[in-house]
């Protein structure tokens, strides 16, 4: 039996909705709920009270990450390797926490506890706080694991990946890159930033070198080494190849890889100590080689008889032909390949570099006829050696001192004159022979051309993870204020695994059909938020004001995007 009843309490009456039922022959309460005043009732019949604020939290994004984090078993890994007193956030929750940060919105140190706050991570890491995550209490957990842990940390946590997920190593791609930083360069401290040929053109920066192998699974990094900045990729190569064949064995438990593994690489790798190196190890391979390396080759005609078209949709404008040659030491596969997309790229940049070409020449010879004629008397005076050096950097673009022909010579009055012609048959005989052909090199002669050529071009799964990690607003790499070699390694060890994390994401959705890039799945899942409403403090609520939480409404694809990744929303835990 339910009631409603009636309380008076220092002459102020209150009523509670109750239960009561027969009990030994006593009918005794079960329970009550204190409803409140006459006006409190109306105010909930009404809609209750309106709430005092409002606060908005990360869900998707962080929540996704956090169950690869989970799985992948990232924590547990990490104090394995590095054990500490049970007090506060353990080595493995900093290194989690840096990671999810990185793979989510990356922050310095100084700034993690103004974004982590911010985040439903709240619920998951009870033990943060403010000033447990300082810059200087995560290094001081981060100097506990040196280069040779940070390795040993990544190899176990992949093959707990591997063993759980499935991977496909059939396809392994390798590629380096390097990202400058702000190193000073009297900072003696740090031995791995140097100052090399830097791909962004920040030459006159240190910068940090970073190799990566990358399956064709879902944007999955394998393995990853950080090392000097100076380094020559093609000598860095053999180095990193070798311990990443150690840990192809380990993760397939004999005494060499998968016959299926096929190793993808460009041809800045290449030299006959590496293509020793890659035979004696018994890899498969799919590179590419120079076509000034192979002339007989890069010189026939595209019109050539002996090209094919290759059948496969996704190859449409290419054909090509294959043959068998010595190649650094050995008889080996090369196909010549013929891609009329690559062709009209190419000849749209070469007409841009003739025509900047042109109107540079056309100033220089501009200016030394001045000087000739006397409009131009100050300053030093040209030499032949001097316009030499400055036609040189003009023509520095790749096949220009083919096409245009300078010639300097010296006037009665010692000045140099320059005059330069467009070789328009050498520029036929270019776009018929060099522009839009490939050579490339494989070990997989029973493969079809089609499908080498598809192997090949899957090089750019890593060039986009590359892309991803150097993303101003979404990579993983920057910002980077770090100036001594162990914490380079260990920052190197976090942003690889962000990397991981957002490749099993990402290939979680991609199983289950849903078609986007990595930047719409980053994008989507990092618009749904929870809002969480702060209601007034109710009676006898002294410590904890009521709340009330909902998600932000999801479109179409971000409504899949939690089904495919069993995202669910939390109701224990409170945040704000």
């Amino acid at each position: 039996m339910e009631r409603l009843e009636a309380k008076k309490v220092h002459g102020l009456t209150y009523y509670y909705y109750s239960k009561w039922e027969w009990a030994d022959g006593r009918c005794r309460r079960v329970w009550q709920k204190y409803l409140g005043k006459l006006e409190d009732i109306a105010s909930a019949v009404e809609g209750g009270p309106a709430p005092l604020y409002a606060e908005i939290f990360q869900w998707g994004l962080p929540l996704a990450m956090l169950k690869e984090c989970r799985r992948a078993e990232v924590t547990e890994h990490v104090d394995n390797a590095c054990a500490k007193r049970k007090q506060g956030l353990s080595t493995g929750e900093y290194l989690s926490i840096a990671s999810l940060n990185r793979a989510i919105s990356a922050r310095s140190k100084r700034s993690i506890w103004e974004w982590f706050s911010q985040t439903v991570l709240l619920r998951h890491f009870p033990k943060a706080s403010k000033e447990a995550l300082t810059s200087q209490r995560f290094w001081d957990h981060m100097d506990r694991i040196d280069e040779v842990a940070a390795m040993s940390i990544w190899k176990s946590i992949f093959k707990g990946v591997v063993k759980r997920e499935c991977i496909d190593l059939s396809s392994v791609s390798f590629d380096g890159t390097n990202y400058y930083s702000f190193i000073d360069t009297f900072n003696t401290r740090c031995t791995i930033a140097k100052r090399g040929k830097n791909k962004q053109g920040r030459c006159n920066l240190r910068q940090i070198s970073y190799a990566l192998f990358c399956s064709a699974d879902g944007y999955m990094p394998l393995y990853y080494d950080v090392y000097e900045g100076n380094r020559n990729d093609a000598k860095q190569f053999p180095l990193v190849l070798k311990r990443f064949h150690a840990f192809l064995c380990e993760l397939s438990n004999k005494d060499c890889p998968s016959p299926n593994t096929t190793l993808i690489f460009d041809k800045g790798n290449n030299s006959a100590d590496n293509f020793a190196l890659i035979d004696t190890l018994e890899l498969d391979f799919v590179g590419s080689v120079k076509l000034d390396e192979h002339k007989e080759l890069a010189q026939i005609s595209n019109m050539d008889s002996r090209f094919a078209n290759c059948p496969q949709d996704l190859l449409e404008g290419t054909k090509s032909f294959r043959v068998k040659k010595e190649v650094y030491g050995k008889e080996r596969t090369l196909i010549v390949t013929f891609n009329q997309n690559l062709f009209e790229s190419q000849w749209l940049t070469l007409q841009n570099d003739i025509t900047s070409s042109l109107e540079k020449l056309s100033t220089i010879r501009q200016k030394l006829e001045d000087r000739a004629n006397g409009n131009i008397t100050g300053g030093r005076a040209p030499t032949k050696e001097s316009i030499e050096k400055q036609c040189d950097a003009i023509l520095s673009r790749q096949h220009l001192r083919r096409i245009i022909k300078t010639t300097i010579t010296i006037t009665s009055i010692a000045l140099p004159r320059l005059d330069y012609d467009l070789d328009a048959t050498e520029l036929s005989n270019l776009s018929d022979t060099y522009l839009g052909k490939n050579i490339i090199i494989t070990s997989r002669g029973t493969w079809d051309d089609g499908a080498i050529i598809q192997a090949y071009r899957s090089q750019y799964i890593i060039e986009n993870v590359f892309k991803q990690s150097k993303d101003r607003n979404t990579g993983t790499w920057w910002p980077l204020h770090h100036w001594t070699d162990s914490k380079i390694q260990v920052h190197g060890l976090y942003c690889s695994i962000a990397l991981l994390l957002r490749a099993l994401a990402f290939r979680r959705a991609k199983h289950a059909g849903l078609s986007l890039s990595m930047r719409r799945f980053i994008s989507e899942l990092d618009k749904i938020r929870e809002v969480i409403s702060v209601y007034p403090t109710k009676r006898r609520q002294h410590l904890q004001r009521g709340q009330q939480s909902v998600l932000t409404k999801q479109s179409e694809i971000q409504s899949r995007l939690i089904d495919a990744l069993g995202l669910k929303k939390e109701q224990e835990g409170v945040l704000g």
